[in-house]
């Protein structure tokens, strides 16, 4: 229990602009993975020619090692 104290003592003293990131990775930590796609919508939309055209553009930069890793979003979101 000492450790649910501490988060909640740590969570207190945050400035608000980062509680958004910090319930954000809280609701991701405690969503259980095959429930989420258990209750998924099905995704039956068409893709649209300029969908198609920014997934494929997406995936060349992917190829390209133009990604954002994972470091670089913690330091954007301050953590």
């Amino acid at each position: 229990m000492q450790l649910r104290q501490e988060a909640h003592t740590l969570l207190e003293a945050l400035p608000e602009e980062k509680l958004v990131a910090v319930r954000n990775l809280l609701v991701v930590m405690s969503d259980s993975p095959s429930y989420s796609m258990e209750n998924a919508p099905f995704e039956d939309e068409e893709l649209t020619p300029q969908m198609e055209a920014r997934l494929n553009k997406a995936e060349e930069e992917f190829e390209r090692g133009e990604v954002v890793t994972h470091e670089q979003v913690l330091r954007e979101f301050g953590l």
